[in-house]
Order: structure tokens, then sequence, then C-alpha cells
């Protein structure tokens, strides 16, 4: 995955898991053809793998890239709000656990 992320799409995904939201949002507005769209699909992408692999670290960054993607785009998705409510239910319970 990484590799393809970084040579089609040319994202570092090793540099963006080590940025925070502002970076976050700067390093995608840099990549030709990152669109909003797109940006969900990373999120959808990098929350799988969260929860696969049973990673925090990827679980905040698919929240973070979801939040980017509100304020990014002035359409209501009721789908990326019920992605946004799973991924911070999933981080609250291992907070509590």
């Amino acid at each position: 995955l990484k590799e393809m992320l970084l040579h089609d799409a040319n994202l570092d995904l090793d540099r963006l898991m080590g940025m925070d939201a502002l970076e976050s949002n700067n390093y995608l507005s840099e990549l030709k053809g990152f669109s909003v769209e797109n940006i969900e699909l990373l999120a959808e992408t990098i929350s799988k793998i969260g929860h696969e692999s049973d990673s925090t670290t990827y679980l905040k960054k698919a929240l973070q890239l979801y939040e980017i993607c509100n304020l990014r785009d002035r359409t209501f998705s009721i789908e990326r709000e019920n992605n946004i409510t799973k991924l911070k239910t999933t981080l609250q319970n291992r907070k509590e656990e």
C-alpha cells in the first residue's frame, strides 16, 4: 500500500502519519489530484488498516482526514459523519480500557 501510494499518488504515508492536522491538510493540498473524495477514500483505507491492525495511530489519522474533508467540503455527508462517530467511539472506548 505504501509503495502504491508513493508511486501512483506521490503520497508518502509514513510522512503523512507523522503530521498533525494542519500539516496534513497542507501536505494534501500540495498533491495534485487529491480531492475531498480522494482524501475520504484514504481515510477509509487508513481506518480499515487501523481496525485490522488494532492501531490507535491509524484510527486517529483516519479521523483527522475525515475532519479535513469536513473543512474542505461544504456538502454535508451522513456517511462521513457516521464514520467520524464510529472512529470517535472506538477511540473513546480504547481510552477507557
